[in-house]
């Protein structure tokens, strides 16, 4: 595992290339020492933000199958008890964490086990911490059944900045927990859809470390 995530390659290879060709059409049109100045803290600063963006940290997951870790960086903005019509169909607890730009988009699997079910459907961009959101986005989503049998859904969903939701897993692969299956650019949210007397051990506004920190029991 590297720092950068390989995701970010194409998008750093067009903020490089677009940041040079200013500074050089800066130093062409012979721009004053400000405007150069201007310039180049400019460019410095895309450079660092997109960086940081596709920072792939390494995670250290402390694997237990009574747990659910959490799939991504962010904050807890939704739980509750819904239906879940589009593969479970039924009712599940669901807990929801926005990404916001500076958190790690890397999305991991919160449990170890089998990919039953993955599905993407276009959609909208609003903005991700909106109700409609996991319905009416842009989104990817992803079911597993867990070594222990309890089946786990989670939903990729882009924002309002997000374009691109990328997802690896399809039907039938294995995952560790921990393991990483995909990743969000940009500002996006990810739900996670749990059997009815899960334990939640998160609350509303915590924050989240994806890939170590349990946000739900088995019980």
């Amino acid at each position: 595992m590297g720092f950068l995530h390989k995701e970010g390659t194409p998008t750093l290879i067009v903020v490089a290339a677009a940041t040079t060709l200013l500074l050089g059409g800066l130093v062409l049109a012979e721009a004053s020492m400000t405007a150069l100045v201007a310039g180049l803290v400019f460019c410095v600063a895309m450079q660092v933000f997109f960086l940081q963006f596709f920072r792939n940290p390494a995670r250290s997951t402390a694997t237990d199958a009574r747990y659910v870790i959490a799939p991504a960086d962010g904050k807890v903005v939704v739980i509750e008890e819904v239906d879940e019509p589009e593969f479970l169909k039924g009712r599940a607890i669901q807990v929801s964490i926005f990404m916001s730009p500076l958190n790690v988009h890397v999305n991991r699997s919160p449990v170890t086990g089998e990919v039953l079910y993955q599905k993407y459907h276009p959609g909208k961009y609003l903005v991700a911490w909106h109700p409609k959101s996991s319905t009416d986005n842009e989104r990817t989503t992803l079911a597993m059944r867990a070594g222990t049998g309890q089946v786990v859904l989670m939903r990729q969903i882009a924002g309002a900045l997000a374009r691109r939701i990328v997802c690896y897993a399809k039907p039938g692969m294995h995952y560790g927990q921990g393991e990483e299956f995909g990743f969000i650019k940009f500002g996006s949210r990810v739900d996670v859809y749990l059997p009815i007397g899960t334990k939640v051990l998160v609350q509303l506004g915590d924050m989240t470390r994806g890939g170590e920190m349990p946000i739900a029991e088995f019980v």
